[in-house]
């Protein structure tokens, strides 16, 4: 598998742990050897990596966790880190979000997630498939 495509891979394993409240999976995704940071939409920056899974804790373990849907990730890679942009589709609402990744003992965990309001309307949003190869080599 290209670097690129186990960044895409992640990525949606990321979205896949919001969605099925995986608390496990999700601590599993972040990086435990680099810094880390997260910006949930409305909420102060978090910098550590007990913030950030305190934050993921308390979401998913909340009533009324939104169904959340990432559409149109672009990949970008540079060396060892690489960047995702995507839209994430809850509800009515689109989030335009950033989540950058670094490679850990050859595997890519997310050292940043950052998401926050954009104006696109939702049928606006295309699949990933539909986007061409945004990889930096």
């Amino acid at each position: 598998m290209s670097d690129r495509a186990a960044v895409l891979f992640v990525n949606e394993a990321f979205y896949e742990a919001f969605r099925a409240c995986d608390m496990e999976t999700m601590d599993h995704l972040w990086s435990r050897e680099a810094p880390v940071a997260c910006i949930h939409p409305g909420w102060r920056a978090l910098t550590t990596r007990a913030e950030v899974m305190d934050s993921w804790r308390d979401i998913l373990s909340s009533e009324g966790v939104p169904d959340v849907a990432c559409r149109g990730a672009q990949a970008f890679l540079t060396g060892e880190t690489a960047y995702v942009i995507c839209y994430e589709v809850i509800g009515g609402g689109v989030l335009v979000a950033t989540n950058i990744y670094r490679k850990e003992q050859g595997s890519w965990r997310l050292i940043h997630h950052q998401a926050g309001p954009c104006d696109l309307p939702t049928e606006a949003i295309q699949d990933e498939d539909e986007f061409e190869e945004g990889a930096i080599q």
